[in-house]
C-alpha cells in the first residue's frame, strides 16, 4: 500500500468512525513530504504507519473467565462464542462495520487495513514460528455493526489451555499487550485460590505486572454471582489480592462484576447487593474503554509535533556529518588532483604529442575516480550514523549527482515549515479539547428549565 492509498484508506474510515481526525491526515503528508524531501523517510514510508490509528482493547483471561459474554454484551450481539470449554484457537480482532451481517476475515486481512496496529505482527509471528509463517493460523478479522465498537478495536484472546499452540499463543499475547491502549486481564471468580491459577493466568500476570504502563491493565473478578452466594463478596475479593499480590502484582485496578442476563439469585438482597457493586465497577470499566478513543486521538495529533521535533533535532547531525563528508572528499580531491595533474605534465612533457591527450585522459579518469571515491566515502560515513533514519538522509544527500561543495540542507526553511506545523498540531488539540467539552456537556443530564412568565 503506497502512502497516498493510506491516506484515502484512513480517510474513508475515520469519516465513518471517528471524522474529527480526518484534517489530521493532511498534517501528515506534509510531515512525510518534508521528511522524504531530506531523506529521513523512504519515497514508500509514512508516519501514519509509525502510530495506531484506533485504540486497540486487548480482553484476556482463560476460556472460562466469562471474556465472550462480555463482548457479546458490549457489543449487544452475539459475536463470539461461549462456553466452559475453549471454543477458539484464534485471537479475534473486532472492528466496526455499517453491514448488519457480522463478518469474518482471515487474520492476512489485517496487514493491509490502516486502522490496525498490527502492520508488523506479521514479522512477529514467522519469529514465533518459522517454518509455518502463516498469520491466519492465529488471528482472524470480525466486522460488526456496533456503536459502542466506532472508533476502537478489541481484541479477544484464544482458549489458552488448548495447547496445541500454546507457547506461540502466549508470545503473541506479549506483543499485543505491548501494542495495546488498554488491556482487561479477567479471572474466573469460581477458583479464588493461587494455586487455581494455571500456567497461562500467570504468564499474563507476569507480563502485565513488567509492563512499563502498569496503569493499562485493569484486573476483573469476574462471575462473582457464581460464588459469593453467602454475601462474602469482601472476603472473595481479599483472596484475589492476596492471589496477585504473591505474583507481585501491587499496581492496575481491580474490579468485580458478572453478566445479569446470565445470573440467577434466589436472595434478593444478596442480588441488590452484588449489582450495587458490578454496576459501579462495569461504569468505571466502560467509561475507561470509551476513554482511549480520546486518548488515542490526542497522542495521534501530539504524534505531529514529535516527530517535527524529531526531524528538527536530527537537521543539525546531519548537516555536521554532511561538512565533515564534504572536506573529506574535497582533501580526496585535491590529492587525487594532484597526482593525476603532476602524472600527466610529467609524461605529457616527455612526449610533447601526446600531451592534450594525456591531460584529457588524466581528467576523465580523475571523474571516474571521484565518483567511485565519493560513493565509497557516502557509504563508509553513513554506516557509522546510528539511527537508520540518519543514514537514508546522508546517503540521499550524498548521492553522486548532487554537487558535495553545497552539501547540506536548508535547516532554516524547514524548521520554518515544522514550527507551522507543530502550530497548526496544537490549535488542532484545542479544537479537541472544545469538541470534547462539548460532548461531555451534552452526555451530561440537563437541569430541569423554569418556566418562562
Amino acid at each position: 500500500m503506497t502512502p497516498k492509498e493510506r491516506y484515502k484508506k484512513l480517510k474513508e474510515h475515520l469519516l465513518e468512525e471517528n471524522p474529527v481526525l480526518v484534517e489530521v491526515i493532511d498534517e501528515y503528508a506534509k510531515l512525510d513530504r518534508i521528511a522524504k524531501d531530506v531523506g529521513l523517510l523512504k519515497e514508500d514510508q509514512t508516519y501514519t504507519e509509525s502510530i495506531s490509528w484506533w485504540p486497540l482493547i486487548s480482553i484476556l483471561g482463560t476460556f472460562s473467565a466469562g471474556k465472550s459474554s462480555f463482548i457479546n454484551e458490549y457489543l449487544g450481539k452475539k459475536v463470539q462464542e461461549s462456553g466452559n470449554q475453549a471454543v477458539d484457537d484464534k485471537f479475534t480482532v473486532i472492528c466496526y462495520s455499517n453491514s448488519e451481517e457480522i463478518t469474518t476475515l482471515p487474520g492476512v486481512a489485517l496487514d493491509a487495513d490502516p486502522r490496525f496496529p498490527f502492520y508488523n505482527i506479521s514479522k512477529e509471528i514467522e519469529k514465533i514460528d518459522p517454518k509455518e509463517k502463516n498469520i491466519n493460523r492465529y488471528l482472524q478479522l470480525k466486522a460488526v455493526k456496533s456503536d459502542n465498537i466506532k472508533g476502537k478495536i478489541l481484541i479477544d484472546s484464544p482458549g489458552f489451555d488448548a495447547d496445541v499452540q500454546r507457547d506461540a499463543t502466549l508470545k503473541i499475547t506479549s506483543h499485543i499487550i505491548d501494542l495495546s491502549d488498554l488491556v482487561l486481564i479477567f479471572f474466573d471468580a469460581r477458583h479464588p485460590e493461587p494455586g487455581a491459577m494455571r500456567d497461562t493466568l500467570d504468564h499474563l500476570v507476569e507480563v502485565a505486572k513488567n509492563h512499563a504502563d502498569s496503569d493499562k491493565v485493569l484486573y476483573i473478578l469476574n462471575q462473582i454471582d457464581t460464588c459469593a452466594k453467602e454475601d462474602n463478596l469482601e472476603e472473595i475479593i481479599g483472596a484475589w489480592q492476596r492471589a496477585l499480590s504473591q505474583k507481585g502484582i501491587v499496581s492496575g485496578k481491580f474490579y468485580a462484576i458478572y453478566n445479569e442476563s446470565l445470573a440467577r439469585f434466589e436472595d434478593e438482597d444478596l442480588h441488590t447487593r452484588l449489582k450495587k457493586k458490578k454496576d459501579e465497577d462495569l461504569a468505571k470499566i466502560l467509561e475507561k474503554m470509551e476513554k482511549v478513543l480520546i486518548d488515542r486521538a490526542y497522542r495521534i495529533v501530539k504524534n505531529v509535533e514529535y516527530r517535527a521535533k524529531e526531524i528538527i533535532e536530527a537537521l543539525p547531525k546531519l548537516n555536521t556529518k554532511l561538512s565533515a563528508f564534504k572536506n573529506s572528499l574535497l582533501i580526496m580531491d585535491i590529492l587525487l588532483a594532484l597526482l593525476l595533474g603532476s602524472g600527466a605534465f610529467y609524461i605529457g612533457f616527455q612526449f610533447p604529442s601526446f600531451a592534450y591527450l594525456l591531460y584529457g585522459a588524466a581528467i576523465v579518469l580523475f571523474l571516474i575516480l571521484h565518483f567511485q571515491i565519493k560513493s565509497w566515502l557516502s557509504a563508509k560515513m553513513a554506516s557509522r550514523l546510528e539511527e537508520k533514519n540518519l543514514q537514508n538522509a546522508f546517503i540521499k544527500q550524498t548521492r553522486w549527482y548532487k554537487p558535495y561543495l553545497f552539501a547540506g540542507v536548508d535547516t532554516k526553511k524547514i524548521e520554518q515549515k515544522l514550527q507551522s506545523l507543530i502550530a497548526s498540531s496544537k490549535n488542532f488539540i484545542q479544537k479537541l479539547n472544545d469538541q470534547y467539552i462539548a460532548l461531555r456537556k451534552n452526555s451530561l443530564p440537563q437541569e430541569p428549565q423554569e418556566p418562562n412568565t
